[in-house]
């Protein structure tokens, strides 16, 4: 597979290196992954094509793999985080075709997938709206898209613009791409690669503490009408 120019050798070392650190979470029991689990049981994934794009070390991958039975491709960037996939499959002997590929190159034809899943990671390409037009360019007619990213539309937002006035990289958890993403950017994007909006909303409210780590605040998550634009972690799940 060629990469994109804007894909670069440094960028896969730094993912490579940052996917060594941490443990896997083989419950997969992160803010984005619990929004999209009840969801994904209830498509009834049972002999579909799902493709698991930016899948990291795996745990996403491998509780589809456990809890479904979908034909289930895992993909990312970093060799590393799929050797580790890789690994943590084989022990727990789940059947997963393991892939190295670009998001904004995606080495599959045309709709060749039922589901495609991307849980926070399209702002960690360089180009983030190609990469969505990339993942409704490999979804069949009638397919689902569901996709996770952070939401910035909130105190997280102007606290990133608070580090910027200060010449302070932001970064999250030392990822060495962060694209500011908001929740109406992702649906534009969503549109724009030809998909239909089906479903949309943002939970976790969080205030930021200088040296501190962020705090969620539960109480300040209502009236919903309101704050399922304004939550941190969003989700949208959108139709070809």
């Amino acid at each position: 597979m060629s990469v994109p120019p804007v894909a670069t050798t440094s960028s896969r070392e730094a993912y490579d290196t940052w996917h060594l650190k941490p443990d896997i979470d083989i419950e997969a029991n992160t803010p984005w992954h619990s929004m999209l689990k009840p969801l994904l049981l209830n498509e009834k994934l049972s002999g579909k094509r799902v493709l698991e794009i930016g899948c990291g070390r795996g745990d996403f991958s491998c509780w589809l793999a456990i809890n479904t039975r979908a034909h289930l491709t895992a993909a990312d960037f970093s060799f590393s985080g799929v050797t580790r996939g890789k690994e943590l499959a084989s022990s727990l002997g789940l059947d997963i075709d393991w892939e190295v590929t670009d998001m904004q190159s995606i080495a599959h034809s045309d709709s060749s997938f039922d589901y495609v899943v991307s849980c926070d990671t399209i702002e960690h390409v360089p180009d983030p709206r190609r990469g969505v037009s990339e993942l409704a360019r490999v979804l069949r007619p009638g397919g689902k898209l569901f996709l996770t990213t952070p939401n910035y539309l909130n105190l997280m937002g102007l606290y990133r613009g608070y580090m910027r006035l200060k010449g302070t990289p932001f970064t999250e958890t030392g990822q060495p791409i962060n694209h500011l993403v908001m929740l109406p950017r992702t649906l534009r994007w969503i549109r724009h690669a030809g998909l239909r909006v089906l479903r949309h909303e943002s939970r976790g409210m969080y205030l930021p503490i200088p040296g501190r780590p962020w705090m969620l605040v539960d109480k300040l998550d209502h009236p919903r009408v309101i704050t399922r634009w304004l939550g941190l972690h969003s989700m949208v799940v959108a139709g070809k």
